[in-house]
């Protein structure tokens, strides 16, 4: 009744593991609904991959159309012309600049006030 192959003891009848005494309708379902959810996955996975190629495309084209634009100014001012937007942006700046200058001194005043006090 009982084999000995190298050294060890075997016990006669079914070896490996034993059936699972699954049905085969429960484990085709659970292969389809599994089947779904990975088909679901991947949908969504695609979706996200094709918002994220859209919105590059997007920033691209936009970054494009700046280039030109800045070209475009380049071009003017090879010509001797300074275009109105960066003059509007030069401007711009002064009067930043002056604005944030008035506003240092007026701090400026305000602590020399408060020091002044006893």
């Amino acid at each position: 009744p009982f084999q000995v192959v190298g050294g060890k003891v075997k016990k006669p009848g079914k070896r490996g593991r034993k059936p699972a005494k699954i049905d085969l309708k429960a484990k085709l379902e659970r292969s389809r609904q599994s089947a779904r959810e990975c088909r679901a996955r991947k949908k969504l996975r695609y979706q996200y991959l094709e918002e994220l190629v859209s919105s590059r495309e997007r920033a691209i084209c936009a970054l494009r159309e700046e280039l030109e634009m800045y070209k475009q100014w380049c071009m003017a001012m090879d010509q001797g012309k300074i275009p109105s937007e960066i003059k509007a942006l030069l401007t711009g700046e002064e009067q930043g600049k002056a604005q944030q200058n008035s506003i240092k001194l007026a701090k400026a005043g305000k602590t020399e006030a408060n020091s002044g006090n006893p």
